[in-house]
């Protein structure tokens, strides 16, 4: 992630109109919520990476993701021949993930109540990078334990095409554009539905530079 985040802040067209937007019977995206909490979150987010740096991962069938990944928490998401599943240790290090940090996880409550989730308890945090032309298929979230707590996704960096289609595979999908600092809440009655990502187009962002950087809070355990 280059650049210092000192100036994050200082073309003021970089940053979204506030809003609440509602795509769903319970899923809200919220633009722009996490802009004030860039500054905090960059430097967090980097020690987090140093510690247990992104790689791409195989999934069961056989197939090499497209986008990167980390986590931190006390669980990460993890794929390999065995199917998908959380562990408390990093497969590449062997070591337990990075622990959240507070930033992070105070930005997830906090999103998740202005979307009227209380009493989130995110325990894990799956850090994915997309470079221009990764994307994620449509899927959903099924590895946790329990499908009671929401799912808080935040933007970092390039646009995406956020799709977010229904509880069939085969249901029809709304795109949603997703800019840097945007924050995507669902749950409740909303919380298996399909989404997914499409391919990230070239460019560059002035702060986070050929990526985009998405940070996907959940309670797994």
């Amino acid at each position: 992630m280059p650049g210092p985040t000192a100036d994050l802040f200082a073309d003021e067209a970089l940053q979204q109109p506030a809003g609440r937007e509602q795509i769903g019977e319970e899923s809200y995206v919220l633009r722009g919520y996490a802009l004030p909490w860039i500054e905090r979150l960059l430097p967090e987010l980097r020690r987090v990476l140093a510690q247990s740096p992104f790689r791409q991962m195989v999934t069961p069938g056989g197939f090499t993701m497209s986008a990167a990944l980390s986590s931190c928490g006390e669980l990460g998401w993890t794929t390999d021949a065995r199917g998908y599943r959380y562990s408390p240790l990093d497969p590449r290090s062997q070591q337990p993930w990075p622990v959240m940090p507070d930033t992070l996880r105070q930005l997830a409550v906090a999103a998740a109540i202005e979307a009227g989730f209380g009493g989130f308890q995110p325990d894990a945090c799956l850090i994915n990078r997309y470079v221009p032309g990764a994307k994620m298929s449509l899927h959903q979230d099924k590895n946790e334990r329990s499908y009671s707590a929401p799912v808080v996704s935040v933007s970092l960096g390039l646009p995406a095409i956020f799709l977010f289609g229904g509880h069939a595979r085969s249901d029809k999908t709304q795109k949603v554009s997703l800019f840097h600092g945007d924050v995507v809440v669902w749950g409740g009655v909303d919380r298996l539905r399909f989404h997914g990502v499409m391919p990230i187009k070239d460019g560059v962002h002035p702060v986070m530079g050929p990526q985009r950087i998405n940070l996907t809070f959940r309670t797994a355990g």
